[in-house]
């Protein structure tokens, strides 16, 4: 098996959390509190309907959970080729196993 380096464990661990309930239900939690707090004018307010510092902080989370999200991606489908590679060379070691077996017991091909 090959050695993960740091930036791939990174994103890998980034996106197992932002897959996960957890992460769903925390941010669910965090933005119904944002609207609370801030449609109520309780703590002053800081962010006002539309909530555009919402907008902003959202998109910037997103901005950066997209690039590890695609590494960690790209990086389980490099690992699904290699399996399938080393699966497919198989099949054909075996394929040539039994059409030798095949030929050696005179089975006729179709």
């Amino acid at each position: 098996m090959v050695e993960l380096t740091r930036g791939q464990r990174a994103a890998d661990a980034v996106a197992a959390f932002m897959g996960s309930w957890k992460f769903v239900i925390s941010q669910a939690c965090v933005m119904i509190a944002w609207f609370v707090l801030n449609a109520t004018a309780w703590a002053f307010a800081w962010d006002p309907y539309p909530f555009i510092l919402l907008n902003l902080a959202m998109s910037a989370e997103a901005a950066f959970a997209t690039p590890l999200l695609l590494m960690s991606q790209n990086r389980s489908a490099e690992a699904d080729r290699e399996i399938l590679n080393k699966d497919f060379l198989a099949d054909t070691q075996t394929n040539k196993i039994v059409e030798a077996i095949a030929d050696h017991l005179g089975v006729p091909r179709d």
